[in-house]
């Protein structure tokens, strides 16, 4: 279902608690009952009612569909959003979404390539292990995207077509259209991703 007991320890529970607070307090922005979220997310809303208590802990795909369900990018539902009215952002500042991320997430990196959320589009530099996969969990949100692969290599399924890229080539699509990613090599790959409107 995406998601795992609760581990011990205060700063994940502080963490899965902010999150959790954050859900209930979007959805109750927008006037959605936990049915109304479980329909538009395609989860249950007994996990939902779950994560909403801290009770559990999501994985990236679930704090997709959560963010997606509640037309919001996904890094506003973390306790580390914040705002900036720099337009740079320098290497030493980049902010590290895995690292805000509770466990399950899956071996990558994304880190935000942008000052904010609030703009037009999003870039996020990502690293993916070797073996990382969220093939099971197919990613589906409006808008489009673009990638860039700067080394190694990485699968990419959109709509059941499958890519295999490798570094200097890129990819643009609709996001509308399932599409999920693979690192089959024996090496990281290094991305740079732009997504239209921002889904994180």
């Amino acid at each position: 279902m995406g998601t795992t007991s609760t581990p011990a320890g205060p700063a994940v529970a502080n963490l899965l608690e902010g999150i959790g607070e954050t859900v209930r307090s979007m959805r109750k922005k927008k006037k959605l009952t936990l049915a109304d979220l479980a329909e538009a997310t395609g989860l249950s809303a007994a996990i939902i009612s779950q994560l909403e208590r801290g009770r559990a802990n999501p994985s990236f795909s679930t704090l997709a569909q959560l963010a997606h369900g509640l037309d919001i990018p996904v890094g506003k539902l973390l306790p580390s959003y914040h705002e900036t009215k720099s337009p740079v952002v320098r290497r030493s500042e980049r902010r590290d979404l895995r690292r805000s991320t509770p466990e399950g997430m899956g071996q990558a990196v994304y880190e935000l390539l942008v000052p904010d959320l609030n703009g037009a589009l999003e870039a996020l530099w990502v690293v993916t292990d070797p073996g990382h996969d969220t093939s099971d969990a197919p990613f589906t949100h409006g808008g489009e995207e673009f990638g860039l692969i700067i080394s190694g290599r990485l699968e990419i399924c959109v709509d059941g077509e499958l890519f295999q890229l490798d570094g200097g080539d890129s990819i643009r699509f609709d996001s509308t259209k399932p599409h999920w990613f693979r690192n089959t090599s024996s090496e990281q790959c290094v991305a740079v991703w732009v997504n239209t409107p921002p889904t994180w």
